[in-house]
């Protein structure tokens, strides 16, 4: 079988045996598909997809606990954010009928470059969508939901209602779920994140992806002190919301940037901090500059504990999703052990 690279039909680029005029269609066709999905990145240089080293290893998808997940969203007609963005974690999750709902359709207003969400106008809003997911949720059986979503530039309010509802939807069919969500940034959404705490997730969300100095190529629609700033008022609204955030490394940033981020998180309050390997989606997204060993990771997660932080995720395969129900409980646990402590 020819060898070919499938982000172009260029016969100089394609190496072995010619390919058959079914063959050429095939991959001009996949060719055609990753411009639809990513057309922002279409014209970027290649950034040639490194091999991965030993330490990062994953359970192909395909078992029956899997193939039950998989039956109940395509069932409801659901969007997860373990399929749009290749999570490289979704054969353990699944197995266990864990699932990352990803609302607000599959098409995304903003073009990171290390995100493999599809990127263009996205659809109107489903207004059934919230109860979709809450069928899924009690369906799938979840203590623990996690719900994220695209950006959503297009809207009003940034899709702050939808998470809203969504959040509504699960505690009426799952009364004892508990409700993670990973939020956009609703930048420049006034009063959006208001609506979203109002709705009491017990979790909330917001990744900062990484370092102030690596957002201009790396999450050119975002910006940094409005994400810190985002966090810290989700804890002068609501307390007792447990508040997220995360980072990838390997994306060029150094050592010192990641120690300073994390103050700035503890400034903000946060309570959870995780940690993991960025890996490539493809030749036009941003080049994996390094893969970090585990025992750098495990520095991380020391110092990160010695912050301050009350629970720390880090390690190459750490994704903000990834264990949250059991992150959950130890997040939980912790709290109410330092608040005995306090009250002794």
């Amino acid at each position: 079988m020819a060898t070919i690279d499938l982000l172009t039909n260029d016969p100089r680029k394609q190496r072995g045996n010619a390919l058959s005029p079914d063959g050429q269609e095939r991959v001009a066709a996949i060719a055609e598909a990753a411009k639809a999905r990513h057309p922002e990145k279409a014209h970027r240089p290649d950034n040639p997809i490194q091999r991965k080293p030993d330490w990062i290893r994953v359970k192909a998808p395909g078992s029956p606990g899997w193939r039950d997940t998989h039956a109940i969203v395509k069932e409801n007609g659901l969007v997860t954010v373990c399929e749009e963005a290749g999570c490289p974690n979704i054969g353990e999750c699944w197995e266990k009928k864990h699932a990352t709902f990803m609302i607000m359709g599959d098409t995304c207003t903003r073009a990171c470059a290390f995100c493999n969400v599809k990127t263009g106008m996205p659809a109107p809003l489903d207004a059934n969508e919230p109860d979709y997911v809450a069928t899924a949720t009690a369906k799938l059986g979840l203590s623990h939901v996690v719900i994220t979503s695209v950006d959503r530039d297009d809207l009003d309010d940034g899709g702050a209602e939808h998470f809203a509802r969504t959040i509504r939807a699960i505690r009426e069919k799952s009364p004892k779920t508990t409700i993670e969500i990973l939020t956009p940034d609703f930048l420049r959404k006034e009063g959006a994140l208001e609506v979203v705490v109002k709705a009491r997730p017990d979790v909330f969300n917001h990744n900062l992806e990484t370092v102030p100095s690596k957002y201009l190529k790396v999450r050119p629609g975002a910006r940094y002190f409005h994400s810190i700033r985002l966090l810290q008022r989700v804890k002068e609204l609501d307390a007792t919301i447990f508040t997220k955030s995360g980072i990838m490394v390997g994306l060029g940033e150094e050592r010192n940037e990641v120690l300073q981020l994390m103050d700035d998180l503890r400034s903000a309050e946060v309570d959870f901090l995780t940690i993991g390997q960025y890996l490539q989606p493809t030749k036009k997204h941003h080049a994996v500059m390094r893969f970090v060993p585990p025992d750098e990771f495990k520095g991380y997660e020391t110092i990160a504990y010695t912050k301050g932080f009350a629970m720390v995720s880090a390690s190459p395969l750490t994704r903000s999703s990834h264990h949250a129900g059991e992150d959950f409980a130890r997040l939980k646990a912790a709290r109410e052990a330092k608040s005995g402590a306090m009250n002794g």
